[in-house]
């Protein structure tokens, strides 16, 4: 037991010493478990409880049938400012990635149903998306839009932003958000897009939208990997009365 803990503190010393050195490059694909295990004289076991950790704290990520990788750096996000994906991507010197994965009218699901405040089972348009940073999954987005403020709306390029497209041909544009972002074990979908384990740790941040005449228009559901995304937030403190 005390030979495995020790094992266990100086996998991750070592790697943790060789990501912060440099000596392993963001991005970079780690030997394989087998490799490391030799390397390190220990059993795959032990090897992984150290790469779990190293991955809980952000410093290297798995994706399934691919392997262990070293993590970029994360995308600072501040959900108080309104910009697209792409402008704060493209803020930050990276290059930012949308994949149209389905669009297409559907029941509205209980869950979009509460959060728009549409009476139970009226059609919604359901737009999922995949979006990357340089070249990386790093967020599966689920949109669901009230069809009643944009007909025809999945005529348009939905791989662009989709505050362009409602100002361009809706005339309508955010004006306000209420939002919530907590841990979540990744769902099925979320994860198969992510390629990472179902269940494994991401961060859900879940929003609804408000148009420049106070009127609900669309809610979000963004599923982050949990190491690729640091939030952070400037705002005013207004005192309590």
């Amino acid at each position: 037991m005390g030979q495995g803990k020790n094992q266990y503190q100086i996998i991750r010393a070592v790697l943790n010493e060789q990501i912060e050195s440099g000596e392993l490059k963001p991005g970079s694909k780690l030997p394989s478990e087998r490799l490391l295990s030799e390397k390190f004289g220990t059993t795959r076991i032990t090897l992984r409880e150290s790469l779990s950790s190293l991955e809980a704290d952000g410093l290297v990520y798995r994706e399934d049938r691919r392997g262990w990788f070293v993590s970029p750096q994360r995308v600072t996000f501040d959900p108080t400012v309104n910009a697209n994906f792409h402008t704060i991507v493209t803020r930050q010197g990276r290059v930012p990635g949308t994949k149209v994965i389905n669009a297409d009218l559907v029941p509205a699901p209980p869950g979009v149903q509460k959060l728009l405040q549409i009476p139970a089972l009226t059609p919604v348009y359901r737009l999922q998306r995949l979006r990357s940073v340089d070249g990386r999954n790093v967020l599966y987005v689920e949109h669901y839009m009230n069809p009643a403020y944009f007909p025809d709306l999945l005529k348009h390029d939905l791989s662009q932003s989709l505050s362009d497209v409602y100002q361009e041909h809706y005339n309508r544009r955010y004006a306000r958000v209420s939002f919530r972002l907590y841990p979540v074990g990744l769902n099925a979908e979320a994860s198969s897009h992510l390629k990472v384990t179902t269940g494994s740790s991401g961060l859900l941040v879940e929003r609804i939208n408000f148009d420049q005449s106070d009127v609900l228009i669309d809610c979000d559901f963004e599923y982050w990997r949990q190491d690729a995304v640091v939030i952070a937030a400037n705002t005013t403190i207004t005192p309590m009365t």
